[in-house]
This record gives structure tokens, sequence and C-alpha cells, in this order.
């Protein structure tokens, strides 16, 4: 399965988007994970199970710092 994901992360998929990239960062996570191009910026959201299947490789993101 999928390990844990958090948001602002960044997936490669295996396949293109059709703008041509392949690298996403995480904007929703949930039963669906939204995923934002990082070429064309469309969101998409792809259940869990899917997104598994389709991930090549996954990169930490940077951590969005705490509200005083």
């Amino acid at each position: 399965m999928l390990p844990d994901l958090k948001l602002n992360d960044v997936v490669t998929l295996r396949k293109p988007h059709p703008c041509g990239g392949y690298r996403w960062k995480v904007v929703r996570l949930g039963a669906d994970i939204g995923l934002e191009c990082l070429t064309c910026k469309r969101v998409v959201l792809l259940a869990r199970r899917e997104l598994a299947r389709r991930a090549k490789r996954i990169e930490p993101g940077v951590a969005d710092e705490p509200a005083a």
C-alpha cells in the first residue's frame, strides 16, 4: 500500500499528464488524495489505491511553518 503521505509531498507518477509533467504536489488528504500538477497547476483527485499503483517515487515536501 501507500506510505503515509503529508501535505506538500511531491509524488512522481509513472505516466505523464497531458501537459507533459510527471511531478504532483499533495494538496488534499482523505479517502481520495488531491494532487496538483507542478507544470500546469491542474488539480485532480485519485483514490489511495489508484495513487499507490501509479506512484513511482514520493519526495517529502517542505513543512509549513507553525502558526504563532
